[in-house]
């Protein structure tokens, strides 16, 4: 997927500025930077969601303005502030959204044989969502998101409000989805130790622009840096 010269505009806020950046098929590629960065914005205009006030986005092939319906049908997307139906059990819940895109019983049954395993939840996937912590909800919304393996997976923050071994285990769901099923991810993050981890490659985006794209080690590797915070502070001049 590919996004060209990308602006949105906000009544007077400019939230992205020109952004371009690519993502190869089989790639885990992160958006990073601060908060109001553009980041979130980037994602929705991928998913379909928003429209791009100027630029294009191609995902496989398929334009996300003029081909909405179709970049629907390839791409599965996690806010970063999800929610599910807190009155449905989790094995509802993931029935409900299995049957967006199952074309068969069957299919949907397998979707959500796959997501019970990817989320870990077991039998607590029979009580309602409203139960659940809010590590948990986001394993749930995870496995909805992977479940269909889908060729391309926008997540936004991921391991959001995951303590470190439920984090641990969603990043191992993600690279063995990329590894065994050649899903390409496309996920912003503020944990820059998560980003090092996934991405092959990643783009750091400073009030709507992209100052930086790369490998991690190899950005590290540029900038004399222990880590991919001390790049994005010596690439915007805070060090």
């Amino acid at each position: 997927m590919a996004a060209r010269s990308l602006v949105k505009v906000f009544g007077s806020v400019r939230a992205l500025d020109g952004v371009s950046f690519s993502v190869k098929p089989g790639e885990v590629y992160g958006l990073i930077g601060p908060n109001g960065a553009g980041k979130t914005t980037a994602l929705r205009i991928v998913c379909t969601l928003l429209l791009p006030s100027s630029g294009n986005v191609e995902v496989f092939g398929l334009d996300v303005v003029r081909q909405a319906a179709m970049v629907r049908r390839v791409v599965s997307y996690l806010p970063e502030e999800a929610g599910a139906y807190r009155n449905l059990s989790g094995w509802e819940y993931l029935e409900f959204m299995a049957r967006f895109t199952g074309k068969s019983r069957d299919e949907v049954k397998a979707m959500v044989s796959e997501a019970a395993d990817i989320c870990g939840l077991g039998d607590r996937l029979r009580d309602k969502a409203k139960t659940y912590s809010k590590g948990m909800k986001r394993r749930l919304l995870v496995a909805r998101a992977l479940m269909s393996k889908p060729k391309l997976a926008v997540l936004d923050e991921p391991a959001s409000g995951l303590d470190v071994l439920h984090a641990y285990h969603v990043r191992e769901i993600i690279k063995r989805y990329v590894k065994d099923y050649g899903v390409t991810v496309l996920l912003s993050s503020h944990n820059m130790l998560e980003v090092e981890y996934l991405c092959n490659r990643v783009a750091l985006i400073n009030k709507g622009h992209v100052v930086l794209e790369g490998e991690p080690q190899a950005l590290k590797a540029q900038f004399h840096s222990a880590n991919l915070e001390e790049v994005f502070a010596r690439a915007v001049g805070y060090a």
